[in-house]
């Protein structure tokens, strides 16, 4: 039988779902083939994603104050760049959004359904 996390309560896994539903969201817009070119050209899929990065950092944030010993890794700098898009958003490039999808959300959907899973 599996033992559960002493803070994983229903407000907990409802923050994780949260953060699970916009990361598929992400890959759902961005589709497998996952090219830059296209994500640089549309307007729309980059409102869209970050809108869900938003989403995403906002969510981390709430977990943090509820369960600050919760293992994902950058969980303070997912809030930050959340930060960054809803006050600093005249300085982000889509560059800086595309790294975030590459290389750190599929990080992210590994532990966060790890957590879920656990």
């Amino acid at each position: 039988m599996k033992q559960k996390s002493p803070f994983m309560d229903n407000e907990i896994k409802k923050l994780l779902q949260d953060i699970l539903i916009s990361l598929q969201n992400i890959e759902n817009y961005i589709g497998e083939d996952k090219i830059f070119i296209q994500y640089d050209a549309n307007l729309q899929l980059q409102d869209a994603v970050e809108r869900n990065l938003i989403t995403i950092g906002e969510a981390m944030n709430v977990l943090l104050r509820k369960a600050p010993e919760i293992n994902i890794t950058n969980a303070r700098r997912i809030v930050d760049a959340r930060n960054r898009l809803t006050h600093g958003y005249d300085e982000i490039e889509s560059t800086q959004v595309w790294n975030i999808i590459i290389n750190h959300l599929p990080i992210l959907n590994f532990e966060v359904n790890k957590l879920l899973n656990s």
